[in-house]
Order: C-alpha cells, then sequence, then structure tokens
C-alpha cells in the first residue's frame, strides 16, 4: 500500500485560505476559535486505516485515537468510541460497561446523517452536527489521560492536535454531550 503524501508543515489553527475546503470542516474551526482553542494543524492525502494515519501521528508528535461508529442490533442506539490508536476494540467488553448487548459497526448513511461526516472522517468534532443528541459519546480512560489529543475536522486530509484538557474543559462542555468513561483492555 502506498504512503499518503503528507506535507510535512505544522501550522497554527485554521488554513489562512479556505477556498477548496469543505463547510463542515469550516464549522469545526470556527468552533474551536469561539472557544478560544489553540490547536496544531497538518494537511495531507486522505487517511483511510490507522496506519496511515501512523506518519501524521509522528508529525505532530501525539496518537490520534481510534474513532469507531458503533449501534445496537436494532439500529435505534448509536455510540461514537473514543480509544488509544492501538488498543483492540472487543464489543463484550464495551457492551458490559455500557449496558447495551449486540453491538455492531453502524453504517456510512447513519455516520452521515447523524455527525455529517463520511467513513474515514469520524471525529469527535461531528458531534457539532448533531443538534438532537442522537449519538452517545463513549471514551476509553486512557484518551483522557494523554496530554494531547489529535483528530480531523470531520475530513480526513487534515488531522488537528490539541491539549486533552481543552477537550476535557471546553470543547465536551460546549457539545453538551454527555459522555461515559470506559476501560477497555489492552489484550
Amino acid at each position: 500500500m502506498e504512503e499518503p503524501r503528507i506535507d510535512k508543515t505544522i501550522y497554527t489553527g485554521r488554513p489562512e485560505d479556505s477556498s477548496g475546503r469543505l463547510e463542515k470542516e469550516i464549522r469545526v474551526y470556527d468552533f474551536l476559535d469561539s472557544l478560544g482553542i489553540e490547536y496544531k494543524r497538518a494537511d495531507h492525502e486522505a487517511l483511510m486505516t490507522m496506519e496511515a494515519c501512523e506518519e501524521v501521528d509522528k508529525l505532530l508528535g501525539a496518537k490520534i485515537c481510534k474513532n469507531l461508529f458503533l449501534c445496537n442490533r436494532q439500529k435505534t442506539d448509536f455510540y461514537l468510541l473514543l480509544i488509544p490508536a492501538e488498543k483492540p476494540f472487543k464489543t463484550k467488553f464495551l457492551s458490559k460497561q455500557i449496558g447495551t448487548a449486540r453491538l455492531s459497526f453502524a453504517d456510512g448513511e447513519q455516520m452521515e446523517e447523524y455527525l455529517n461526516i463520511t467513513p474515514g472522517s469520524l471525529s469527535l468534532m461531528g458531534l457539532i452536527f448533531d443538534k438532537e443528541k442522537r449519538v452517545r459519546l463513549v471514551i476509553d480512560r486512557e484518551v483522557l489521560e494523554e496530554k494531547y489529543f489529535g483528530c480531523h475536522p470531520c475530513i480526513n486530509t487534515s488531522s488537528l492536535l490539541m491539549k486533552t484538557s481543552d477537550v476535557k474543559e471546553k470543547i465536551l462542555p460546549a457539545l453538551g454531550h454527555e459522555y461515559q468513561v470506559v476501560e477497555l483492555p489492552t489484550e
């Protein structure tokens, strides 16, 4: 598999020129700027896998967490799970902690409907678009213990890096989404 092309420049804040960028990406920058959050940004080709994200992780000096969009069997409850990139995901451990049986991956249509995000670009920032609070946020404790938090701005051609303390103290309260902290095993 070919390595993604990555601009080795790290930018501070939003792009100076927003032409050619999607409205949802610009909304993320507007949201972060309205909260006074400092962030670094790297621009790159579309990253479709966690392996492709590793080069950006090195550039930014922190790991971007894995984001999984899940649902119950009836497709009535939806979850955005944030876990460390290297941690394997096993539904039985998560199901037990959140009190939901039979979790599976939700499809791209629901991701777009509720979070305005296409597969490969899933991010905490998609909750900006979940006005009806249809998606429950679930975060592995290790993600919250990291000094820095990395994510996409609702598009996988840029990656953002910010302090995890800003995520906990500013972003999560501003999103108005309650969240559940879980502890998933490494093995």
